[in-house]
């Protein structure tokens, strides 16, 4: 993944006050951080920054020209708040990285293809995080789940990395789990599950020891 150049203005309004005054300019307040570099407040350009996130994901790299300052900035957003009704940014956390340091990521994961007949994915993590040098952040992996079976796990030691990338998890992290699903008869309450079967002995073996 390539940077992204992106200009900035130095912030001097703070608060809420100051926030939603930036964001009425079109820009987004910001915090730039790290590497021992006292915190920078700044302002980018909404509709530029918007577009980069959208084209590269949520690990695009930029490179920061602050206005008035020598020199341009690399850095990787960490934190990003967004208002999910007007689907606007409200703030950003943008860490300071450098060339060749490796740095940790969620990256998200896709799968892909189709579960065997009568089963059902459950789907315990979206993303998955990893190390890799910061110039070259994976966008996102796709795992295949074409076929598999009910009691099959899709854990992180299932996805390919690409070179230089780690998994910042155990292997055996868990990102989805393919079960066995209810036929019409236990969803309308014909046939008890599995799952309630248990439930009803544990609670007639309380009772007998009552």
């Amino acid at each position: 993944m390539s940077e992204v150049k992106i200009s900035a203005e130095p912030r001097t309004e703070f608060g809420k006050g100051g926030a939603r005054r930036t964001r009425r300019a079109g820009l987004v307040p910001a915090v730039l951080y790290g590497h021992g570099e006292k915190p920078q407040h700044i302002a980018l350009p909404a509709r530029e920054f918007a577009a980069a996130i959208r084209h590269g994901g949520l690990n695009q790299v930029f490179t920061i020209d602050i206005n008035g300052a020598s020199g341009t900035t690399l850095a990787l957003p960490k934190a990003i708040q967004r208002d999910p009704i007007k689907d606007t940014y409200e703030h950003v956390d943008l860490l300071i990285v450098k060339r060749g340091e490796k740095v940790q990521v969620d990256v998200p994961v896709t799968l892909t293809g189709e579960a065997a007949r009568n089963t059902l994915v459950v789907h315990e993590s979206t993303t998955l995080a990893v190390v890799a040098e910061a110039m070259h952040l994976p966008s996102g992996f796709e795992v295949s789940i074409e076929g598999l079976e009910a009691g099959t796990q899709v854990t992180a030691g299932d996805v390919t990395l690409p070179a230089g990338s780690e998994l910042a998890v155990d292997p055996d992290f868990v990102l989805a789990i393919i079960s066995q699903a209810q036929t019409a008869e236990q969803l309308e309450g014909g046939e008890p599950t599995a799952a309630a079967e248990g439930e009803a002995e544990a609670a007639a073996e309380g009772a007998s020891e009552e």
